[in-house]
């Protein structure tokens, strides 16, 4: 089955790959059947950013958080790769908040933030708030969410009136 690429021209990757994606997207009622694209689409590609960004976001909606939070990792780990960027919360924090407006780095804050988002999804409440509190302190136009996500995380139980 060949699917019309033409419309996915800003899609950095090859005619095959982008095939793949449609197909994944075309076959959305089948999980079984459009998570096999995503994953041919993924070995096929490496760790390119662009199907990474599209296998999270595939994950996520399909409500695999676990898959959705391994492809968020990758995603981060690529990006620091190609940008050279330090594994240290303290020295990595500078450069994210001078570079912010940088494509590679504002696609890294987006991971990050959504990285806290599903930890949440998962549990895992402390580590989400750690996340979103970094990324709030450099997102000061609240561009990735984080502080959204920290105030639901922080907000007291509600009081029920009786």
């Amino acid at each position: 089955m060949q699917a019309n690429t033409n419309k996915f021209s800003w899609f950095q990757v090859p005619e095959d790959i982008k095939n793949l994606l449609i197909l994944a997207a075309q076959n959305w009622e089948n999980t079984s059947e459009s998570e096999k694209y995503i994953q041919q689409a993924l070995a096929q590609t490496g760790e390119n950013t662009d199907v990474l960004v599209a296998a999270y976001r595939f994950f996520y909606y399909k409500n695999n958080y676990f898959l959705a939070l391994q492809t968020t990792f990758k995603l981060l780990d690529k990006i620091k790769e190609i940008e050279k960027l330090p594994d240290d919360w303290e020295q990595l924090q500078p450069i994210l908040v001078n570079r912010k407006e940088d494509p590679q780095i504002r696609l890294y804050l987006n991971a990050y933030a959504a990285s806290g988002l599903v930890l949440a999804k998962l549990g895992e409440i402390e580590q989400a708030k750690e996340i979103s509190t970094r990324v709030k302190q450099i997102d000061d136009k609240n561009d990735f969410g984080s502080g959204i996500l920290l105030d639901i995380l922080t907000r007291p139980a509600a009081e029920e009136d009786d």
